[in-house]
């Protein structure tokens, strides 16, 4: 197949789940296919072009900079969509010069399929009828659950505003395209009944196994640890969370309890969390993760917030590490607690259940065994990648797979 692929960014630095999720189907896909790579390319990180042959066979790349969250230019942009229908994290990623490329791309050759990477970059494409959209979030979920979690009148409204205009936005372009893919079945229903659509399916979240394989020697960092980008507003309410109501409940018992909180750009509001309490550390953007998951004894994922699905509970069970979740933060992934994992959406149970395994080395152990032998047993990116090929071939971008619903008093998108 010849492939089409639009993104909102390059795949290097890999500091997202999202851009480990593409970047490994695409080299898989890449071994078979010619992939045609369409985003946006950030000045300061020159890697992500000069890297990008490792999974395309052409790149694309658009001059853009995304102003960066908290920034003034962001500030700015927030201001300026307030005078909009668009939701901000579409309008963030429109562009003249991208939906130009898009178009010429789609006038000269002829593209097996056409693939829109996340949501953002739906405002570039013309005409998303034969298009496939792989949808890593249920984006209005995120934004509908960030307003039912803030404290702050303003932001609760702020979020509510955009979790409306998300939602608008989102059925929109799920009915226009041929395809959805989400990230786990229980996505692909949730969009059924919101939007009102049936072309929707899901491809599993895939781990590189051996990669995360730990080394003979261990050398012991952190009793707790929690791995995700600082900047993803999810992530900071997760670690925010955690710290303020389950960390106390922990340290009355287990005084020395220590915790590493590892992810790119650390929000100022975490980065204080390491400096008022001695036994966090907040490491900010690090080469490699595998050390700071095999060095610590649990992963925990307390999120309140969020959609698709979690690529660090996988990554960590193929480290060998024991992990303990909120329903929220393990939503979507195929697992069997108590075996393989532990679920607690309480403070005190989510505690509990972290010092339990903390505490008991032989409980640990079997649950981190039972994470790992889930992973290697059913979600290699090989046999991920797998899938999602079927899909793409099943829907040729000069046919939809079925019909829509069209989507009548919407904004024009």
């Amino acid at each position: 197949m010849k492939i089409l692929w639009v993104n909102s960014g390059f795949l290097h630095p890999t500091t997202k789940g999202g851009h480990i999720r593409t970047l490994e189907m695409l080299k898989e896909l890449h071994r078979r296919h010619e992939i045609h790579y369409v985003a946006f390319a950030d000045s300061a990180y020159p890697e992500g072009v000069e890297r990008s042959g490792e999974y395309c066979t052409r790149a694309y790349p658009v001059p853009n900079r995304i102003p960066l969250r908290g920034s003034p230019a962001f500030a700015g942009q927030m201001i300026a969509n307030l005078l909009s229908s668009m939701p901000l994290p579409v309008s963030r990623y429109q562009s003249a010069a991208m939906a130009d490329s898009i178009r010429r791309l789609r006038n000269q050759e002829r593209f097996d399929a056409i693939v829109c990477d996340f949501l953002f970059p739906s405002a570039n494409f013309d005409s998303l009828e034969n298009c496939v959209l792989f949808e890593h979030n249920l984006e209005t979920a995120i934004w509908e659950r960030q307003a039912g979690t803030a404290t702050n009148p303003f932001l609760r409204a702020y979020f509510g505003l955009q979790a409306r205009r998300m939602f608008v936005y989102e059925r929109e372009v799920c009915r226009k395209v041929a395809q959805v893919i989400a990230v786990s079945p229980a996505d692909a229903e949730k969009m059924r009944k919101r939007f009102d659509i049936q072309h929707v399916t899901d491809v599993p979240t895939g781990v590189d196994v051996e990669h995360f394989s730990p080394p003979d020697a261990i050398e012991r960092s952190s009793d707790l640890v929690f791995i995700g980008s600082m900047d993803w507003m999810p992530n900071i309410d997760g670690v925010c969370y955690f710290v303020e109501e389950i960390f106390p409940i922990m340290l009355a018992q287990r005084p020395s309890c220590t915790l590493a909180i590892v992810g790119r750009r650390p929000a100022p509001k975490v980065k204080l969390l390491a400096e008022r309490n001695p036994n966090i550390r907040v490491t900010g953007t690090v080469p490699d993760i595998r050390p700071h998951l095999w060095g610590s004894l649990v992963s925990i994922v307390p999120l309140r917030i969020g959609s698709g699905t979690r690529l660090k509970i996988y990554e960590s069970m193929a480290a060998n590490v024991a992990v303990v979740s909120t329903s929220i933060g393990s939503e979507g992934l195929e697992i069997h607690p108590p075996e393989d994992i532990r679920i607690a959406d309480d403070p005190r149970q989510f505690a509990r259940q972290c010092l339990e395994l903390l505490e008991d080395a032989e409980t640990r152990g079997r649950v981190a065994e039972a994470g790992r032998r889930l992973v290697s047993s059913r979600f290699s990116w090989a046999q991920v990648t797998r899938r999602m090929e079927d899909l793409l071939t099943a829907t040729p971008a000069g046919h939809a797979l079925m019909p829509r619903k069209s989507g009548k008093n919407f904004p024009k998108l």
